[in-house]
């Protein structure tokens, strides 16, 4: 996996599941592990504010430190070494990315907002900003999601970001889950013309044969024509057929400077899904 991987949380409910599989991550491959923290102080500079942000920031970090020395005790029961992060400043995915860099943290883990209806596809803006923009993987762990690492759900679409997915796939289960079974699924959408069909075929094709090379378990699906199902619902869907509570997926390019750069099916599988859902460059 990775030397390094950073887990940034909020201290909010919505982080647990995230802090939990940072550390259980870190476990399994022997990584250091990073908790951080970020106080956004925009609100800093209204007017009414100004005055006493200096006390609000200082007492928040306060709580924080006293927080992440809780996580930092949690990874320590699990023989994890934990250092603990705390910064402030306008732009909190910003700081986050930074640290991540300055630390070559090859993986951040992050929570997901949301647990129903349109509030599933808000995962909350340093959230999806950070899965824009930083240069190494994301996993976002939805609250109640344990990863058992016995299934894990490969979605490609032939294109590059899904080659990195599906290699990261294959390394994990090789070096560290051998008895995970890797389920692959590619889907045609209707009305895609023969060349894009024959692109999925091969992806499928290329991926098993990897996998089988590596003695993986690997099974796979290719959905063509399913007119009155969305993409992101056939992952899902899938998904929950296999019993997996890991889903791989691939970037897409950048849509602007604060928007995610993904496309628009990642997003919804982020959104919607149940489990955790790894984002790889």
């Amino acid at each position: 996996m990775d030397r390094a991987i950073m887990v940034s949380t909020d201290g909010s409910e919505y982080s647990e599941g995230a802090v939990k599989e940072a550390i259980n991550i870190a476990k399994l491959c022997g990584s250091q592990l990073y908790s951080m923290s970020v106080i956004d102080t925009s609100f800093a500079y209204y007017p009414n504010f100004i005055a006493i942000s200096h006390t609000i920031i200082e007492g928040l970090k306060k709580d924080l430190s006293t927080y992440l020395e809780g996580i930092k005790d949690k990874a320590a029961k699990d023989n994890v070494k934990c250092e603990i992060i705390i910064r402030d400043g306008e732009n909190p995915y910003k700081l986050i990315i930074e640290e991540a860099d300055k630390r070559q943290a090859g993986l951040i883990v992050m929570g997901r907002r949301g647990s129903k209806g349109l509030m599933r596809i808000l995962l909350g803006s340093t959230t999806s900003r950070v899965i824009g923009h930083a240069s190494c993987k994301v996993l976002v762990v939805p609250r109640a999601s344990s990863i058992k690492w016995k299934h894990i759900v490969l979605a490609t679409d032939g294109s590059k970001h899904s080659e990195a997915a599906s290699q990261e796939a294959i390394n994990l289960i090789k070096n560290y889950c051998k008895a995970c079974t890797l389920n692959v699924i590619a889907i045609v959408p209707s009305g895609a013309s023969k060349e894009m069909g024959k692109v999925s075929e091969d992806t499928i094709y290329r991926i098993k044969s990897k996998a089988v090379k590596e003695n993986i378990k690997v099974d796979t699906l290719l959905i063509k024509d399913r007119p009155h199902e969305s993409i992101h619902e056939s992952i899902i869907k899938y998904a929950k057929n296999k019993d997996a509570d890991i889903i791989f997926m691939g970037s897409h390019g950048r849509t602007g400077l604060n928007k995610l750069l993904m496309g628009s099916v990642a997003e919804r599988v982020i959104g919607y899904a149940d489990i955790a859902v790894l984002v790889v460059r």
